[in-house]
């Protein structure tokens, strides 16, 4: 699989989180993809029914310095939005056959990790990393779906002796932001990046002076506004349960990818608890 990066899957994530007129740019862009290496930023300016200025600011909030790098982008992801359009997220329907079922759900779970490569900034990888490797303790927060997610990450960072929980219901959430301090890491996981019994979390932390790492999906919200650092996953826009399953298995990758980027940095170090663990383990099983 080619690692790239797509603008056109960043506009389509980020679309519904923009202001209105920068969303007249970001619909026009997806529905008129082929022609848009073609225009000018008068010309988008004109076709979108917004300006100059707006086009522009539109190009900056996606991350460019200017119009022609946005339109460099554009042209270099075209190919890849053809793959898409080959493949797109398809949703479940009433009486589908198993069959279908099967092949749409492992589909649109592939194209949810391979989107996310996408979105996710490498750099903030990095320094997620590089905090997890150095804190003191770290915490996990998440409710429902992205609940599992923290369970998998505790688990996980368990096994090389990292001191961490997973709180899962918004109380014990509380209870735990407010004993964290400097040298913690509130790790806060959310799809929407707008639920309220995390933001209460974040915020408490941010007050105790924890570093807090937010993984929700590439959109603006108030949690990715208000954290140290930001890992985003790339979601579906579709309705069905299927949606969520792929931000899950999403998610799920980028925690095994801060699970290995720790593991590996520290291995010398984590390598006979890996093997503890595994041999303790290994002596449970039924022979």
């Amino acid at each position: 699989m080619a690692i790239h990066d797509n603008i056109l899957i960043k506009i389509r994530d980020m679309k519904d989180s923009l202001t209105p007129v920068e969303k007249m740019v970001a619909e026009y862009v997806l529905a008129n993809t082929e022609e848009i290496p073609h225009l000018s930023i008068k010309n988008l300016a004109q076709f979108s029914k917004t300006s100059d200025a707006s086009v522009l600011r539109f190009c900056k909030t996606m991350g460019y310095s200017g119009y022609r790098g946005f339109i460099v982008s554009i042209s270099a992801s075209l190919g890849y939005m053809e793959e898409d359009q080959k493949d797109p997220y398809t949703d479940i329907q009433p009486g589908d056959d198993l069959p279908v079922i099967i092949a749409n759900i492992f589909r649109n779970n592939i194209k949810s990790i391979e989107d996310t490569i996408s979105v996710i900034n490498w750099n903030e990888i990095a320094r997620a990393i590089k905090v997890l490797r150095e804190s003191t303790r770290i915490v996990f927060f998440g409710i429902g779906a992205s609940g599992l997610v923290c369970i998998d990450a505790e688990q996980k960072f368990s096994r090389i002796n990292k001191m961490c929980h997973a709180y899962t219901d918004g109380h014990s959430q509380l209870t735990a932001a407010t004993l964290l301090g400097k040298g913690d890491v509130a790790f806060l996981v959310s799809n929407s990046g707008d639920t309220a019994e995390i933001l209460d979390a974040l915020e408490i932390a941010r007050k105790n002076g924890a570093t807090t790492i937010a993984l929700t999906k590439y959109n603006k919200s108030e949690l990715a506004d208000l954290s140290n650092i930001v890992l985003n996953i790339s979601t579906p826009e579709i309705t069905m349960r299927s949606g969520a399953m792929g931000s899950r298995i999403a998610m799920l990758s980028v925690i095994d990818v801060l699970f290995a980027g720790v593991a590996s940095a520290e291995y010398q170090k984590v390598q006979k608890f890996l093997s503890k663990t595994h041999n303790i383990l290994a002596g449970k099983r039924r022979k």
